[in-house]
């Protein structure tokens, strides 16, 4: 059976170069910082950033939740948006090892948070946490792969460094953020005071995140790293296929076909569906769908159709998606994806609807 993997851009295979570059890595003991390929990797990635310094870490949830704990302390309070990955999609560690209390922010579709909302946020009464932090993300997972602007990042940095509370950027895909606004990465992070984003996304590594700010906060994040258990030792073997990816300029500018497949296939479920995805939040790589409510006119389109059920359904005809909640679930498009799978995947997905609704 064909099989079509739209769950993650985290299911992407090591490209042949990472597989090569891994055997002939120069290594050493990373926790002693003794490995040159590991030192060459943070140095790369914190380039890419416009950040002094930079930190591998095995995951990007991990370098967030290092991020918050140099940021903040216990009992302190965080800003973010109310579908942000640092608030529901980490199992609720940010807070258990933290200590700090998450305060989500309202947003609309596009899950931007507002300048003026914001400030309110920041400007609460002595029996609320005192904010510390805010976080945004870009892409924004949740909304459906949204992106912030230049502009949208330093208007929120404006209102923070006004009450001299510092920015974290969740990057986790920024690079296809950067390559869908015609934009160099570094613009998007460089109102920011640290930012985290993945190699094993969209880049194709097979594992780890880079952390990046300024020199003061990386040997902050490196001892934190450390007390979490995410030292490694020969990490350049892993680390070699980040330096591939990042050096590669074909890498990070082919991001834009991946771009381009998440509309292929956003446009075809909507001719499938209308009204099932909101196509003005399809501007990078992901495509959240719901099936619950449509703006279809027509009868037989809006008959409700349970997501979850779909997600299995589809499943066993080798179409691979997530069922995130309720009647909203997600497909994200990556290297190993093609054109030729979206088509096939989107004839399927036509079946499957048709027999359900």
């Amino acid at each position: 059976m064909r099989t079509v993997d739209l769950r993650s851009d985290t299911v992407t295979l090591p490209m042949p170069g990472m597989r090569a570059a891994m055997q002939e890595a120069a290594v050493g003991d990373d926790c002693f910082g003794e490995d040159p390929t590991v030192e060459r990797l943070e140095r790369l990635g914190a380039e890419k950033m416009g950040k002094k310094a930079g930190l591998f870490l095995p995951s990007g949830t991990m370098a967030n939740l290092v991020a918050v704990l140099v940021h903040t302390r216990p009992g302190d309070g965080v800003i973010c948006d109310e579908n942000a990955h640092i608030y529901k999609l980490t199992l609720g560690g940010t807070t258990r090892f933290a200590g700090i209390t998450i305060l989500p922010q309202r947003t609309g579709p596009m899950g931007r948070l507002d300048p003026a909302q914001l400030e309110s946020a920041l400007n609460l009464g002595p029996h609320f946490p005192s904010s510390t932090l805010v976080i945004i993300e870009n892409s924004n997972n949740l909304a459906g792969g949204t992106v912030l602007t230049r502009d949208d990042t330093r208007h929120i940095a404006e209102v923070a460094e006004k009450y001299k509370v510092p920015v974290h950027l969740d990057g986790a895909r920024i690079f296809n953020s950067a390559v869908a606004q015609g934009v160099d990465a570094r613009e998007l992070a460089r109102d920011c005071e640290s930012v985290m984003f993945c190699l094993s996304k969209g880049l194709c590594c097979p594992v780890g995140s880079i952390l990046a700010g300024s020199r003061n906060f990386i040997d902050k994040a490196r001892h934190v790293r450390k007390m979490l258990g995410g030292g490694m030792r020969q990490a350049g073997v892993i680390a070699a296929c980040g330096v591939f990816a990042l050096e590669r300029e074909d890498m990070t500018a082919g991001l834009a076909e991946d771009n381009n497949k998440a509309r292929r296939l956003a446009e075809g479920l909507d001719r499938i569906r209308t009204g099932i995805v909101d196509l003005d939040t399809v501007e990078t790589n992901i495509v959240c769908f719901e099936f619950g409510s449509t703006d279809s006119v027509n009868s037989a389109d809006s008959a409700e159709i349970d997501c979850k059920a779909l997600v299995e359904s589809l499943s066993e005809r080798g179409i691979l998606t997530i069922h995130l909640y309720g009647n909203r679930g997600r497909m994200v498009t990556h290297h190993d994806v093609s054109e030729d799978d979206i088509d096939y995947a989107l004839g399927v997905i036509a079946s499957v609807v048709a027999e359900v609704a």
